[in-house]
């Protein structure tokens, strides 16, 4: 460059308004991208730490320990035999437990002036006879022998100890009062009440509205499990084998494209619109039953196709051509270059593909509603192929319906629900992302 072209447009050494402008907006393009990741994070550790600092209780419930002399005269007045003690109703269990509670009050010199020993029951949970009972039934040797038993507190004592509850609360509220408040304060210093793990959470079936304590999530659990062993079954073969054939075989015409747009269209549905296909389709022309796994896993099965299809094809274009070419190249056939070849190097892709597709159908609540999820199961499904027909809830149904529930209770127990959720959901993308680091293939 000469000095009169310098002149012209200016030094390569130092920026024109040009230039300037032009870093300025780069400048403030990097400022909103990074505004945007920072709002994002922020926004992300909001809603963790909302579920979390309200879900994290349900895991935890109150307890009052208690050692229990198990009177035959009480449990077993006809004799121990199983048919003679299922006779026996939690009546009976109740009795007992509101004497061993008065009982350990008074040997442990808790103050209980003013309250009745109705006031002093009604801190037990209602199903807290039940679970004794059931304890006896399945081992009737217990009977004549003094154990130790945790019995869950009622809602509103639990509540209190955990911030929901307070003393103005209580005094408005007819299922629990200040003094039974101020008893259960008394007995969690004597020892006697505690917060302990609760594994019931996990695994024991739903509860009544007037239980909350007892609810739990495994016939949730069971029943999404029951699911998503439907749609692996049916969407992973269903999904690759259509997959490999538009990709590899069908000839490229309007047909083709026209399923090719079809298959992206269904991918964008709102999932409800799938229920609707589901109950009119599954329920109303094939007979199958409302609140079974197996309905539930058809529909989302058709919801996931789309998915894997579309994951799936993008896993077998991105194989390099020249596999391909070289099989054919050494006489093998089609069909064996894409088995034996491109399929397994496509693998990875599949697989990720398809547990992300099912992380999304984990989560999918809007069809199983309409299909009658949603209804209240308190029996666990049986072991498969029965049980795919038994009634069952799913996570985040059970979510759904947790949080129409009146007691501040299931609100805990929702968001507890929710940590489980996503706790399955990064699990599965954490399996997708080993799969992919494990198994991908570079050219």
């Amino acid at each position: 460059m000469t000095d009169a072209t310098a002149s012209v447009h200016g030094s390569l050494f130092q920026a024109d308004a040009r230039t300037r402008r032009r870093r300025a907006a780069e400048t403030r393009f990097r400022a909103y991208g990074l505004g945007a990741v920072i709002l994002s994070v922020l926004a992300l550790v909001f809603l963790l730490s909302s579920v979390l600092g309200n879900g994290t209780g349900a895991f935890r419930q109150s307890v009052i320990r208690l050692e229990i002399t198990l009177d035959p005269a009480i449990v077993a007045p006809k004799g121990t035999d199983p048919e003679a003690l299922a006779k026996v109703t939690t009546i009976g269990y109740g009795r007992l437990l509101d004497q061993e509670v008065i009982a350990e009050l008074t040997a442990k010199g808790i103050d209980t002036a003013g309250m009745s020993a109705k006031d002093i029951s009604a801190m037990l949970s209602k199903e807290a006879a039940a679970d004794l009972r059931r304890m006896v039934l399945a081992d009737p040797s217990l009977i004549g022998q003094t154990i130790t038993f945790d019995a869950f507190a009622n809602g509103r004592i639990d509540g209190y100890f955990k911030g929901r509850v307070t003393m103005e609360s209580a005094a408005l509220d007819s299922n629990v009062s200040p003094a039974q408040l101020l008893l259960a304060e008394r007995m969690r210093d004597a020892g006697l009440l505690r917060l302990a793990f609760n594994p019931g959470f996990l695994t024991a079936p739903d509860a009544s509205e007037l239980r909350p304590e007892v609810a739990g999530l495994g016939v949730a659990i069971l029943g999404s499990a029951y699911m998503m062993m439907i749609v692996l079954v049916l969407a992973l073969p269903l999904g690759v084998a259509a997959s490999i054939y538009l990709e590899e075989f069908a000839p490229k015409n309007k047909l083709t494209d026209l399923i090719e747009v079809n298959i992206s269209n269904l991918a964008a549905v709102p999932s409800i619109v799938f229920g609707i296909l589901g109950l009119a389709i599954f329920i109303n022309f094939a007979g199958l039953p409302q609140s079974a796994p197996i309905v539930g896993g058809l529909v989302l099965t058709l919801m996931t196709l789309p998915t894997i299809i579309i994951s799936t094809r993008a896993a077998l274009k991105a194989v390099p051509p020249s596999i391909r070419d070289a099989a054919l190249g050494v006489g093998a056939s089609k069909m064996q270059a894409i088995f034996h070849h491109v399929l397994p190097l496509a693998m990875p892709g599949i697989l990720t593909g398809t547990i992300i597709g099912l992380a999304q159908a984990l989560g999918e609540t809007a069809p199983l509603l309409l299909i009658g999820m949603v209804a209240f199961v308190r029996d666990f499904p049986a072991a498969p192929p029965e049980g795919f027909f038994d009634p069952a809830s799913a996570l985040p149904v059970q979510v759904y319906n947790w949080t129409t529930r009146a007691d501040p209770a299931f609100m805990e127990r929702a968001s507890g629900a929710i940590i489980v959720l996503l706790v399955f959901l990064v699990a599965m993308n954490a399996v997708a992302i080993v799969l992919r680091r494990r198994f991908e293939r570079r050219w």
